[in-house]
């Protein structure tokens, strides 16, 4: 009995030789973080042929744009993969997520910024006053600066802290993400930009709208508001009959009717860290003061 038990702790035990994975088995997440690194790659490039090809007066639906708008979502697709690959496989380590890090800066900072900037900015129309011109086209550098900024930031915080407690902390039984994590922001340019058929910006209203959503992301990520993590969602553990529906439903959604889905999937969760803690500041401001102490309760 005595060998079977140690047997069998050697087995539970992640750091023991038994369960040590092989070398080949550390390539699989990194080749999902390499796949997260390309589709940033391809997003920039993408980005560029579309600014060119509106440049020439093509100022209709964009194909190259659309098409950095979706390799930008799966971007978040394979970042999503990478670290529960590497936990499923026991393959975590330093340099992976060092690596991954390296990754989101130019999938999730970069080629979202250049994006917005060349779909959302560059194409305003020139018959716009001049001054409201030159202080938007100000605006949109600074903004998107600070968009890659704060989700540098965000993604560095994120790596050195160890147990992460957000402001307004959620149930325990839940994990949550302190601030918006910049995969979330990311994704929310790309459904904007992928829901409207890629057609450029050009009045500056909408533009300065643009400009205080982008603001807006950029405050979120280095905030610490709470967000879901879904980690705590298993992908081996059994799903229940109403699970497996509500995902044929999600799915059937997303591949029937994509741009409006996604917009409002990216809408509903960056949207989700803002009601609560808006939620938690009035619960906090009507929560009714506790009852002034009595004198001689005092005086003893």
């Amino acid at each position: 009995m005595t060998p079977r038990l140690n047997l069998r702790e050697r087995l539970i035990d992640p750091n023991s030789p038994d369960r040590r994975p092989r070398r080949a088995a550390y390539a699989l997440p990194t080749l999902f973080t390499a796949g997260n690194l390309f589709m940033g790659y391809l997003a920039i490039l993408k980005s560029v042929e579309g600014a060119l090809w509106a440049a020439a007066g093509n100022y209709g639906p964009n194909r190259a744009w659309e098409t950095a708008a979706m390799v930008i979502g799966l971007s978040v697709f394979f970042d999503g993969l990478d670290g529960r690959i590497a936990r499923l496989t026991n393959t975590t380590s330093d340099f992976g997520r060092e690596l991954d890090s390296l990754a989101d800066v130019i999938s999730f900072g970069i080629a979202p910024a250049v994006l917005a900037f060349v779909w959302g900015y560059q194409f305003l129309d020139p018959y716009t006053p001049p001054e409201i011109r030159k202080y938007l086209m100000q605006a949109g550098y600074f903004i998107l600066f600070m968009f890659v900024c704060c989700g540098s930031m965000r993604l560095a915080r994120f790596n050195i802290t160890v147990n992460p407690v957000p402001r307004n902390p959620g149930r325990p039984d839940r994990k949550y993400f302190v601030g918006l994590p910049i995969p979330a922001a990311a994704g929310m340019v790309a459904a904007v930009i992928y829901a409207v058929d890629s057609v450029p910006l050009r009045g500056w209203p909408i533009i300065t709208a643009w400009s205080a959503l982008m603001a807006l992301l950029a405050f979120l990520m280095v905030s610490t508001w709470r967000y879901r993590s879904f980690k705590d969602f298993s992908l081996v553990s059994p799903r229940s009959p109403k699970s497996v529906i509500v995902l044929c439903m999600v799915i059937y959604l997303f591949w029937n009717f994509s741009k409006p889905a996604l917009l409002v999937l990216a809408t509903v969760y960056v949207s989700s860290g803002i009601l609560v803690r808006l939620g938690g500041l009035i619960r906090r401001w009507f929560k009714p003061s506790p009852p002034p102490a009595h004198p001689e309760h005092q005086a003893s």
